[in-house]
């Protein structure tokens, strides 16, 4: 009789134990944070990488032997040096030569054409009072002619004693002459880029052909510079897939005018395929994957729904809800992990 009472003791005592564990969860409130949805915009892009060039590149070289003269800046006052900026047109070494200069004999040309100007005018008077034939009048014109094409070519040849930049840009190479030394024919002297405007060819996989086209904006950015995105766009598309990497070529044209982005980066683009606006859009790691499909939880009252939803754009970091949620629904986004539908929570900043 005292082992039966002392049973229903022990058994009572459980059972009160249990029944307090229930009243003890039932108070408990998981910490979730949490953020109320707006109406916002998103974009679908596929992610690419590759080298920045520079939309204009020259290696000036010599194309006479001369003796090297590298001229001052106006802008520094100092010698040409890597990374001066230049001018159209500007002269920035000189190669002189007497021996070539004298050959040219630019003075007796000049007087050549001069001469032969004086004498063509002279026969087209004499023609129109019939003082001469007119073979005796055109050949006083190509004499003329060829004393006017002898007078440019010598001047095309001077030319090539002043070595000029090609095109506004950056002095990028500058090999490092001594003054008044004998540089050959073919010998490299300067370098110059314009990269105010960039370009990146890309390769991108097969199934991304029937997204991308011609004019659609990229976002490109350079993993050292993440917080500047430049603006760029697809300019060329290759219809054509390469049999070995399944993959088709394009070009991206960037906008560089700041000059934050150096030819040579290595640069990851994003190009715009879809984009939609005023529309539900939440981050995608809080999306749970379940048999019943993708879910997140939302709270109403100070409890978690468990809600499905189904999806619109996507891209690597958003997702767009097109069924499932609403404007204004706060939706968990930290500790949404051990939330089980009608979870009791506590909303925590």
């Amino acid at each position: 009789m005292k082992r039966f009472i002392t049973f229903l003791i022990a058994v009572a005592v459980v059972a009160s134990c249990k029944n307090e564990d229930k009243e003890l969860n039932k108070d408990i409130s998981v910490p979730v944070s949490v953020i109320d949805l707006k109406l916002q915009s998103i974009e679908k892009y596929i992610e690419t990488t590759g080298t920045v060039n520079p939309d204009k590149e020259v290696s000036q070289k010599s194309e006479i032997t001369g003796h090297y003269f590298l001229l001052t800046n106006p802008a520094t006052g100092k010698k040409y040096a890597l990374g001066d900026y230049v001018n159209e047109g500007v002269e920035i070494i000189r190669l002189e030569d007497k021996e070539y200069e004298n050959n040219i004999k630019i003075k007796s040309l000049e007087l050549q054409l001069e001469i032969s100007k004086q004498v063509f005018e002279k026969q087209q008077s004499l023609y129109e009072k019939g003082g001469v034939t007119l073979s005796e009048l055109k050949n006083a014109e190509i004499n003329f002619i060829n004393a006017k094409y002898a007078y440019e070519d010598a001047n095309i040849r001077l030319a090539k004693m002043h070595i000029k930049a090609p095109f506004s840009g950056v002095l990028v190479d500058l090999p490092y002459y001594t003054p008044t030394t004998k540089v050959d024919a073919n010998s490299l002297l300067f370098k110059i880029m314009d990269y105010s405007k960039l370009f990146m060819e890309i390769n991108l996989a097969e199934k991304d052909l029937a997204y991308v086209k011609s004019g659609q904006k990229v976002k490109v950015t350079n993993y050292t510079i993440p917080e500047d995105t430049l603006a760029g766009w697809i300019t060329q598309i290759s219809p054509a897939i390469n049999a070995d990497t399944r993959s088709f070529k394009a070009v991206i044209n960037i906008a560089n005018s700041e000059l934050l982005m150096r030819p040579g980066m290595f640069a990851k683009g994003e190009i715009v395929v879809a984009s939609a606006d005023s529309t539900i859009v939440i981050p995608k790691n809080v999306v749970l994957s379940k048999q019943r499909g993708n879910t997140v939880f939302v709270i109403d009252k100070g409890l978690a729904q468990e809600r499905v939803v189904i999806f619109g754009l996507e891209n690597p970091d958003e997702v767009q809800i097109i069924s499932g949620l609403e404007k204004n629904d706060r939706l968990v986004i930290k500790g949404f992990e051990t939330l089980r539908n009608r979870s009791k929570v506590k909303v925590i900043k």
